[in-house]
C-alpha cells in the first residue's frame, strides 16, 4: 500500500508547526532586540519564507520512497 500525502494535509501541518515557531521567534527576537517593530518584522519575514520552504520540502519528500515500508 502506497502512502501519498495530500496538499491539504501538508498545508495543515505547515500551519500548525508555524504557529509554534512564531511564538518561539517572537520570544527569542524580542529577548535579543527589545524592539517591538524589529521583532514583528523579523518574525513575519522569516516565518512566511520558512512556511513556503517547509511546504516545498514536504512535497519533495512525498516523492521519495527511501525509508518507507509497505504496511503488513
Amino acid at each position: 500500500m502506497a502512502f501519498t500525502e495530500t496538499n491539504t494535509r501538508s498545508i495543515t501541518k505547515s500551519i500548525t508547526f508555524r504557529v509554534l515557531i512564531v511564538v518561539a521567534d517572537l520570544i527569542i527576537v524580542y529577548a535579543l532586540t527589545h524592539h517591538v517593530g524589529t521583532t514583528i518584522a523579523v518574525t513575519v519575514l522569516t516565518n512566511i519564507s520558512s512556511t513556503v520552504f517547509y511546504f516545498v520540502h514536504e512535497r519533495f519528500w512525498n516523492n521519495v520512497s527511501w525509508g518507507r515500508r509497505k504496511a503488513r
